[in-house]
């Protein structure tokens, strides 16, 4: 087994066929299959199923280590060349939606100030989105919902955020600057969909209260969601980081009382270690989580000065 065996392997698996990966690695079609049935023959079994040109549960095994690997040489690479010249390399970080609206910005401005050489990559997806990504190493770091139960994951607390209602001036609900849980349930509104992150840790703490929101309708992603309200549709749920950034209008945000807050953590995958750049960016993002937090309305900056990362627990 060897590394130019992996690589092809991971290759056929990311672009779906031996041609496309050949493409991909500037190859011959013929020399990925070579590659691929030599790691086959060495494993004794099949890795890539060759009639979907889908992975078997072998090859996902594989797959899911070759890809942990690959990672763990980058982080070698930038690791050395952080330590001879300036930090430098690529660091992909996650991060919800909501989120990224108001730190991306200073994210970036502060990382392209302090290390030049450093080549930051945002990915912007769900929480349950990014899980994978991280286990997988296509990102190092992950802005997600907490709380992280995953024990291959370890988090550290960022910030807590409200939960608001954004809704037009005329709506009965814009009558008032907070409302309680029973009164926002006399109103359709609009949520996420039952199995989101999101709606089911509120669905969870409504339950428990015995109460039930009416949607109006269902939107699958935050972003939309919070455009909706603001074009005037319907009052939306939202947490107050969606609201971040918003220019004044013929709107109003109304605050919910008796709603536990959101909680926003920074997560990496615990068997890899960081490089570097990854430490380097990972500093970078607390402080701006640290200065500009306390200036987002309805965020409750929770980041300990020296923090040490929690591992998830099973539920």
């Amino acid at each position: 087994m060897d590394l130019r065996q992996l690589t092809h392997l991971l290759a056929v698996a990311e672009h779906g066929s031996f041609s496309a990966a050949a493409r991909s690695l500037h190859t011959v079609q013929s020399n990925v299959s070579t590659h691929v049935a030599r790691l086959e023959k060495e494993l004794n079994a099949l890795l890539i199923d060759r009639r979907s040109m889908l992975p078997t549960a072998e090859g996902e095994a594989v797959i899911e280590r070759a890809q942990r690997i690959r990672t763990e040489l980058q982080a070698l690479e930038d690791d050395i060349s952080s330590m001879r010249e300036e930090i430098g390399g690529t660091v992909r970080i996650g991060c919800i939606g909501t989120t990224a609206r108001w730190m991306a910005t200073p994210l970036l401005e502060r990382l392209g100030a302090r290390y030049q050489g450093l080549h930051p990559i945002l990915v912007d997806a769900t929480s349950g989105s990014l899980y994978p990504l991280l286990r997988s190493g296509e990102v190092d770091l992950a802005i997600l919902n907490g709380p992280v139960l995953d024990p291959d994951f370890e988090t550290e607390p960022l910030f807590d955020e409200e939960l608001i209602v954004v809704t037009t001036r005329d709506h009965p609900l814009a009558q008032h600057d907070a409302v309680t849980i029973g009164e926002l349930a006399e109103h359709e509104v609009m949520l996420t969909p039952t199995g989101t992150t999101y709606r089911d840790t509120l669905d969870a703490e409504l339950a428990a209260a015995g109460i039930r929101l009416r949607p109006k309708v269902e939107i699958d992603g935050l972003r939309l969601l919070t455009s909706l309200a603001y074009q005037g549709y319907a009052p939306a749920l939202l947490p107050a980081s969606a609201a971040s950034g918003f220019p004044a209008g013929d709107w109003a945000l109304v605050r919910i009382e008796g709603l536990d807050r959101r909680t926003v953590v920074l997560a990496h995958y615990r068997r890899t270690t960081p490089s570097l750049p990854v430490q380097a960016a990972r500093e970078q993002l607390r402080e701006v989580i640290r200065d500009m937090g306390p200036h987002q309305p309805g965020i409750h900056v929770t980041m300990a000065d020296d923090p040490a990362p929690r591992t998830g627990r099973k539920p």
